[in-house]
């Protein structure tokens, strides 16, 4: 392990208590050192890329102390992470200059990042709860930071229903804690690997996947989602979307599930109908929006759906007893889906962001000819809605293949054809943003538009190459240094237990 897994934590956190101090010596101080401190862990992901290892804080062993461990799938969202809010803060530079009080937003910002970091690296369920909320807590203030009548509801919606989440997941973790004398990851699943699940037990699995779904808004925990996302500034709304709900809700769900408490028929079956619903009802809902960024929300809430039906249909196929190389496919497809819509999500909130700070408008019927006007704008977010719609070559079309093959080789017809279906809708819902913000004529009022500058194109046309490259150079090198030791750790199991205390 080159990398100490602390600093994925520390740099964040310190910076964002520097940040207040620094933004007081000129409003270009903090955002340097907001966009070297993002720019530092995108390059520590990378490093961290083929590495594992635990870290005891302290020196304490396990399961005394707390340790962060490094593994395929930890590994795989740190590099998530560390891409979107790369891209998400240079994006800021000039996007946060409509806004007072920078300083304070970056510091918000880089706690968001620390709390996800954090709880993707923990190995106990106690400290992923703490890193849980600190990320939870920043994202309710950035989602208000506007502080007009829409932003300041919609934070304290988020706020309400996020409290509930993470009162459930505090109870189940007391749950647990009570059941097997630990807070351990490692030895909680060799507990109940040893012991069985009780009621106590089976009750706290429970919290945790409603606690965890309403992180991840997946259907029919998304109330929230719908409108904090198009209320947020833009690069905050790229964070929430493209990792914030697949750090606090996919991945910690994807975590308890597989690596915990051990996948069965009834979890499997659970996550696939989970995804399915979350599939469909968000493309339906999608398609009527006429504001941009509620929109993408909705779009938000059905690809997240891909990826709980990838685990779901791989954890199915597993606890059946099939063949393991199915199960592999299966997870392998949700996994790959969820960075691509780490990556194309997060540039679809960019250029509705820059839309709309071009424009003044979030409303579809307003817009209109801005292709002449915002050509870099256009081209970027069509490549993100080909992606998202799973057009071939972009990254998308991969990953929704992948998923279509597993689920056609292990029986489930039915489920290849729903992820075609849902595929469709999501090109119409693109289609019509393509159709009513780009094409047709320039409203008389958006003559003066004129195309964003500066970091802002920087970050779109970042995110829009690794739509191109991961979808035409970089499959191969995706799947086998960083998709595969991620898959392996969820085809393992229970047995992350032994290769945690082991190490």
């Amino acid at each position: 392990m080159s990398v100490p897994l602390p600093v994925f934590v520390a740099i964040p956190l310190v910076t964002a208590f520097l940040l207040p101090i620094f933004g007081k010596k000129g409003k270009n101080a903090a955002t340097v050192l907001a966009n070297l401190a993002t720019i530092s862990l995108l390059v520590l992901a990378v490093a961290s890329i083929g590495r594992t290892g635990v870290y005891e804080i302290g020196k304490w062993p396990i399961p005394l102390g707390i340790n962060l461990v490094l593994d395929g799938l930890s590994s795989l969202l740190l590099l998530a992470i560390g891409v979107v809010s790369t891209a998400a803060m240079l994006f800021s530079v000039r996007y946060m200059e409509q806004y007072t009080a920078k300083s304070k937003y970056l510091s918000l910002f880089m706690l968001m990042v620390a709390g996800m970091n954090g709880v993707v690296l923990s190995g106990d369920i106690f400290n992923l709860f703490v890193f849980l909320e600190i990320a939870s807590l920043a994202s309710y203030a950035l989602v208000g930071f506007g502080c007009e009548h829409e932003e300041l509801e919609a934070s304290f919606k988020y706020m309400v229903l996020g409290s509930i989440g993470s009162i459930f997941v505090l109870f189940a973790v007391a749950l647990v804690y009570g059941n097997t004398g630990s807070l351990n990851m490692a030895y909680i699943s060799k507990a109940i690997a040893s012991g069985g699940l009780n009621a106590g037990l089976g009750f706290a699995l429970a919290l945790f996947i409603a606690g965890f779904g309403l992180k991840a808004a997946l259907v029919p925990f998304h109330a929230w989602l719908p409108d904090a996302h198009p209320s947020a500034p833009a690069p905050i709304s790229a964070m929430l979307s493209g990792v914030l709900i697949k750090a606090l809700g996919v991945y910690a769900l994807a975590r308890i599930v597989f690596n915990v408490f051990g996948i069965t028929v009834q979890l499997g079956w659970l996550l696939t109908v989970l995804g399915i619903l979350s599939m469909v009802t968000g493309a339906f809902l999608a398609i009527g929006q006429w504001d941009i960024k509620r929109l993408m929300a909705y779009s938000s809430i059905s690809q997240l759906g891909y990826v709980v039906l990838g685990l779901g249909l791989g954890g199915l196929i597993i606890a059946r007893g099939q063949n393991l190389a199915w199960a592999s496919l299966a997870i392998l497809g949700g996994l790959f889906h969820l960075v691509n819509h780490a990556v194309y999500k997060s540039l679809l909130f960019l250029t509705s962001g820059s839309i709309q700070m071009a424009t003044g408008t979030r409303d579809l019927k307003q817009m209109g000819g801005l292709a002449e006007k915002m050509p870099v704008t256009r081209a970027t977010c069509t490549v993100a809605s080909a992606s998202v719609a799973g057009i071939p070559p972009f990254s998308g079309f991969w990953s929704k293949l992948i998923l279509v093959f597993a689920a056609i080789q292990a029986g489930f017809y039915w489920v290849a054809a729903i992820i075609v279906f849902v595929s469709l809708c999501t090109l119409i819902m693109y289609l019509k943003v393509q159709r009513y913000a780009f094409l047709g004529e320039l409203p008389e009022n958006l003559q003066q538009t004129k195309e964003s500058r500066g970091s802002m194109l920087v970050a779109m046309v970042f995110l829009a190459c690794l739509c191109v490259l991961m979808g035409l150079l970089l499959v191969p090198a995706l799947r086998c240094n960083i998709l595969e030791p991620a898959v392996k750790v969820l085809t393992d199991g229970v047995s992350y237990s032994a290769n945690v205390i082991g190490m």
